[in-house]
C-alpha cells in the first residue's frame, strides 16, 4: 500500500475542513486561501517526519491557519457563544489528537467540529 495516499487525503481533508469554516465566516479571501495553503504544506512536511501524526492534521492546520490570522487579520473565529465582554476566539481541542472541535474555553462550550462552523 502506498503511504502517500492517506497523507494526501488527510491533507486534503483538512483543506477542505478548513475552507469551509472560512467560508463559513465570510473571510476565505485569495490572502487567506493562501493561508491555508501554506498550513498544509507546512504539515505535509510535518507528517512526513512523524507518520503517525496524520490523523491530527485537521486540527494542526486549523491552529496553523488560526495562528496566522491572528499575526495579520486579527481573531478567528470569533466567540458566537459569548454575548459579554471582549470578542475572543474559539480554540481548537484537542491541541494534538484526531477529531478536533472549535471550543470557547471561557464557556466550557464545543461549539462545532473543526469543518462544521455555520
Amino acid at each position: 500500500m502506498d503511504d502517500a495516499i492517506p497523507l494526501e487525503q488527510a491533507l486534503h481533508a483538512a483543506r477542505a475542513l478548513v475552507l469551509a469554516d472560512l467560508a463559513a465566516r465570510d473571510v476565505a479571501d485569495a490572502g487567506v486561501v493562501s493561508l491555508v495553503e501554506e498550513a498544509v504544506a507546512h504539515r505535509r512536511w510535518w507528517v512526513e517526519q512523524w507518520p503517525e501524526g496524520v490523523e491530527y492534521i485537521a486540527g494542526l492546520v486549523a491552529q496553523d491557519v488560526q495562528d496566522a490570522l491572528l499575526e495579520r487579520y486579527g481573531r478567528w473565529p470569533l466567540c458566537p457563544v459569548c454575548d459579554a465582554g471582549d470578542p475572543h476566539a474559539l480554540d481548537v481541542e484537542p491541541e494534538l489528537g484526531p477529531d478536533p472541535h472549535w471550543v470557547c474555553s471561557k464557556a466550557g462550550v464545543v461549539v462545532a467540529r473543526v469543518g462544521g462552523l455555520s
